[in-house]
């Protein structure tokens, strides 16, 4: 699949999220779970302007990754349990839109790694995708689960 990447300034909104620092092999199990413990976190305490859920991924250094999972809000978020508020990190960014499986995801990475090659661009190291809200029809066509990705880049 073609990913085309496109570059968008990205404004900072609240989200509240799980933070954790896992291994990159973690992530594929790690990250549906805690957007399972934010939703009900957030559900419990009322809030009704909950939208698409999000992982933010910055690199530890060390091998590891720091992640925040959650939910983007309308508001900012006071904390709940293990559940904290956030904000998506604001600034320039590369980003892609990508249809299909997150098995295909790889593949989004891997266009705005070449992307940046080819434009002589410097990312940050902060990077988080954005799941689109689950329809019905996706259980039935897979091919149009969104899935939309953003790398933040150095100035």
């Amino acid at each position: 699949m073609s990913h085309s990447v496109r570059v968008e300034r990205v404004v900072s909104s609240p989200i509240a999220v799980v933070r954790r620092r896992v291994s990159p092999g973690e992530l594929s199990g790690i990250v549906p779970k805690l957007c399972g413990v934010v939703w009900k976190e957030i559900k419990a305490a009322g809030v009704k302007d909950a939208g698409r859920h999000i992982a933010i991924y910055r690199n530890a250094g060390d091998g590891l990754i720091d992640i925040e999972v959650g939910v983007e809000l309308g508001a900012a978020f006071p904390g709940s349990g293990e559940v904290v508020g956030s904000l998506v990190p604001a600034g320039e960014a590369a980003a892609v839109t990508h249809f299909g499986p997150y098995g295909g995801l790889d593949d989004a990475h891997r266009a705005i790694h070449q992307w940046r090659v080819a434009q002589g661009r410097t990312l940050t190291g902060t990077r988080w995708e954005i799941y689109g809200r689950w329809l019905e029809e996706w259980n039935h066509d897979p091919s149009k689960i969104r899935t939309d990705i953003y790398y933040l880049l150095k100035n």
